[in-house]
């Protein structure tokens, strides 16, 4: 798997990724889902440079201009519920995508929070059948939820390709996928790639829930 680390290059990707981490910022929802949205515009943007191209043409009112546009279907595909705002700053961006949407949760099977477990129970996807497959997330922890909803995607048909979007991700769940997709015809994007999990999965520095920051506090 090829992996892009945007962090890398000096771009206002940067900015947006420091203020959703700002314990200072970060606690104003509004703003945390926008700078989310915008990673996903920008992100969205880098890798449509990915997509097939052909030249068409276009007829304007005085005349036919070329222009070289992608060929690709797009999905874009999304877990819930701290996926969605990433979701939308793709849609921006792609907006005749098809959408695909599937409900990963985390559950702690023990009660010192250590032993953690993913459960998948809801999927909306048109046929993926032969698309290009956009997979956005904005937290790559272990990577496990990225596997099983790709894994409950493919029940909708079997992509042409695969492309994967997170805003941070861990240096763990990056190898998880890495092992999962030893080809390089699938990529993963990331905003910023930090070095550890702590004893509850969560990334570290990581932002905290990214759901809970976007949405509020579940029960």
């Amino acid at each position: 798997m090829k992996v892009i680390n945007f962090a890398e290059t000096n771009s206002v990707i940067n900015q947006y990724v420091a203020e959703i981490r700002d314990v200072n910022i970060q606690g104003d929802r509004m703003r945390f889902r926008r700078n989310i949205e915008r990673i996903g515009e920008l992100m969205a943007y880098e890798m449509s440079k990915e997509l097939t191209y052909s030249v068409k043409q276009v007829q304007t009112p005085l005349g036919v201009a070329p222009a070289s546009t992608p060929d690709d279907q797009v999905v874009i595909a999304t877990v819930f519920r701290a996926g969605l705002p990433l979701h939308q700053g793709f849609l921006n961006v792609f907006d005749r995508a098809g959408n695909a949407f599937v409900s990963a949760y985390r559950y702690y099977k023990d009660k010192e929070c250590r032993e953690l477990d993913v459960h998948i129970e809801y999927i909306a996807a048109p046929d993926l059948s032969q698309k290009t497959v956009m997979l956005v997330d904005p937290m790559l922890a272990t990577g496990e939820s990225m596997e099983l909803a790709y894994r409950a995607f493919l029940s909708k048909g079997r992509p042409a390709r695969l492309l994967i979007a997170c805003v941070i991700a861990s240096r763990q769940g990056v190898e998880h996928l890495q092992r999962i997709f030893p080809d390089d015809d699938v990529v993963l994007w990331c905003a910023a790639i930090d070095p550890e999990l702590n004893e509850r999965s969560y990334i570290v520095p990581g932002l905290g829930d990214a759901g809970d920051l976007a949405y509020g506090d579940k029960l």
